[in-house]
């Protein structure tokens, strides 16, 4: 199937696609949510823009084509998620006022198809909305903005001296919940971009990374998002504001046009993003089905 642009567009609020996330609004067109049928109906599963391409040999979430809803006015896209215990999520984007009892229906119905025990239902929000909430999507364009390098004790990983980067392991340990112990093994395995960290009494305080550009479904370069934290005895020193900005200085110099990140409403990223004074592109929340 094909989805009807002149359908879908009027009922996309915030530029997020089903199984690849945020998009950058001049990539976003009919083609882009077409190629997720296609990728889930043949065996590349992959997409060779989709984000997640650095992380595994194969895509954890698939479009359920056969349950997709697609008429003027409601357009609803149903995933399926294998990690774990799987999950069924319906992303709907829609204005009718039963849309949200459609979505929640079609979840049901799907999770108990695929035996599934968790369902949600994706909603979105534009930028506009006075009421934003979940996850606020940002860009950072550096085609607009000049990002300097900051001054302070921020570098590269291996830039530091070995005793240094022998306190990573520590770090990462403290950091699980943030994902660091798994950027540390791949940081180990050399599979990763450069990662930028601060250092404070002579171990790392904070660390923001992989550094890495990849172009997206247009050839575009997009800096990739990153793992980002500051040990939380070092907090409320400015450091987490000292690596963002040494992450943006990276991605400008290294010929990035844009970053996309999500953050959640109200929390510390979300406030330093907003603070810096990034675009913002709308929200993506979510309810139990």
């Amino acid at each position: 199937m094909r989805f009807r642009w002149d359908w879908l567009r009027p009922v996309v609020s915030a530029p997020y696609v089903p199984t690849i996330g945020p998009v950058h609004p001049s990539v976003l067109t009919e083609d882009l949510f077409t190629d997720t049928l296609i990728a889930a109906s043949t065996d590349r599963w992959f997409l060779r823009y989709d984000k997640d391409i650095r992380w595994s040999d194969s895509k954890d979430e698939t479009v359920l084509v056969e349950g997709i809803a697609h008429r003027p006015g409601e357009t609803l896209i149903p995933t399926l998620s294998r990690r774990g215990s799987g999950m069924v999520k319906v992303h709907l984007y829609g204005i009718e006022p039963d849309s949200a009892f459609s979505a929640t229906e079609l979840a049901q119905k799907l999770a108990a198809e695929h035996g599934i025990g968790k369902a949600r239902i994706v909603r979105f929000l534009g930028p506009e909305a006075p009421d934003g909430r979940g996850t606020r999507i940002q860009l950072q364009d550096f085609r607009a903005t000049i990002r300097p390098a900051p001054n302070g004790p921020v570098r590269p990983f291996n830039e530091w001296p070995a005793e240094v980067r022998g306190t990573f392991a520590a770090f990462a340990e403290q950091m699980i919940a943030d994902g660091f112990a798994f950027l540390y093994e791949q940081m180990q395995a050399g599979t990763v971009g450069p990662v930028l960290t601060t250092v404070l009494d002579g171990k790392v305080a904070g660390a923001i990374g992989p550094m890495e550009i990849r172009p997206d479904a247009i050839g575009t370069p997009q800096l990739m998002p990153q793992y980002f934290g500051v040990l939380q005895e070092y907090r409320g020193k400015g450091l987490g504001r000292l690596l963002w900005r040494a992450a943006m200085h990276w991605g400008q110099s290294n010929g990035a046009a844009y970053q996309l990140l999500q953050t959640e409403v109200g929390g510390a990223s979300d406030r330093l993003c907003q603070s810096e004074r990034l675009t913002s592109l709308g929200f993506t929340y979510w309810q139990t089905a």
